[in-house]
Formats: structure tokens, sequence, C-alpha cells
């Protein structure tokens, strides 16, 4: 979340690892972190805004929601920037997170976004996830298994070859992929 309260689309909190810049991503206005490239591209850091009209609802937005550790201060904010930003927007997506307080935070208050929880079996009841998200590495799982005859869909993360294809066709419901994704 930007100092100004835009949801942005950036994998770490800090933009060291990931830009020419340092700090953290939440000091900086949406404008500002609007102009920064991302590291080996001309690429920009986006608001969650402008990712949804890029997709214009013509394929599914999966949204990894970050929280840190201790306090939920922050996080709680971040999801509600996220909400005001899905308000309106029909295209398909879902929220996701590590972060069992993040999944309840949607089923309590935005019940109609579809939610997944990120393979956190102790609070798998308690955040009330409509999917699970396992890392393709961690497949087959007799949890998650037993999750799908459940009813509980289970996606995996993050699908990068035709090896992972398979195994993910084989033990989930559905790919997540990155970048090029399937091959």
């Amino acid at each position: 979340r930007s100092a100004d309260g835009q949801a942005m689309v950036f994998h770490d909190f800090e933009l060291d690892r990931l830009t020419a810049e340092s700090g953290p991503l939440g000091q900086r206005n949406a404008d500002d972190l609007a102009r920064i490239e991302l590291a080996g591209s001309h690429d920009r850091i986006p608001t969650l805004r402008r990712m949804l009209d890029e997709g214009a609802g013509r394929v599914p937005i999966l949204i990894e929601i970050k929280a840190r550790r201790g306090s939920f201060k922050h996080a709680g904010a971040l999801c509600q920037a996220v909400r005001r930003t899905l308000e309106g927007y029909t295209g398909p997506h879902a929220v996701m997170s590590f972060d069992p307080r993040v999944v309840r935070w949607f089923a309590d208050r935005s019940p109609m976004t579809v939610r997944g929880l990120i393979r956190r079996h102790l609070f798998l009841w308690k955040a009330r996830p409509d999917f699970l998200a396992y890392d393709i590495r961690d497949l087959p799982s007799r949890f998650a298994a037993r999750q799908r005859a459940r009813g509980l869909p289970v996606l995996s993360w993050t699908v990068r070859s035709a090896e992972h294809r398979e195994r993910a066709a084989e033990h989930a419901d559905a790919p997540i992929a990155e970048g090029a994704g399937i091959p």
C-alpha cells in the first residue's frame, strides 16, 4: 500500500531488491512509485487499478496480499485498499495470502470475494478460504488430497515447466503460472 493509500502491485515490502531505489514502498505515494523502473526492464510499479484496467476482465486476476508478522494494522489497511479497488470490477478475480487474518478479513468484510489460503494447515477453518494454494514442489500432499476430496479446490504455484504442469494436473485443480507461464 502506498503512502497515499493505493493498492500497489509489487512483490516486496522494500524497493531495494527489485528496483534501483531503496526503502519501504509504503513511504512513497503512488505517483512516485509509478515512475520507478523494475530491475532488468522498463516496466514500472503499477497500481492494482491499472492492472485491473489492463486485464479488462479478459484474464483471471489472483491477488496475493502480504502481511508482516505482528501487527495487523497495516495489512488491514491494505485489505481495505484492495477491496475499494475491486468495487465494481466484474472480471474473474480472487485474493489469497499466507496470513489467515487477511483471508478472514475478506470473509468477514467482503464475503463475495473469492479467497484462498496459502498452505497454512492450522488456520484453515478459522480463515474460511474458498481455496488452498500449494507450492508445486510440495505436491503430492496427503493434506491437500484430503481437502480436495472434501471439495476445497487446491491451486498450485508457481508452475513454470511442463513437468510442473503435469504435476499440477494430477494433484491440483488449477495451476498458478508466472511470466510466460505454462509452456
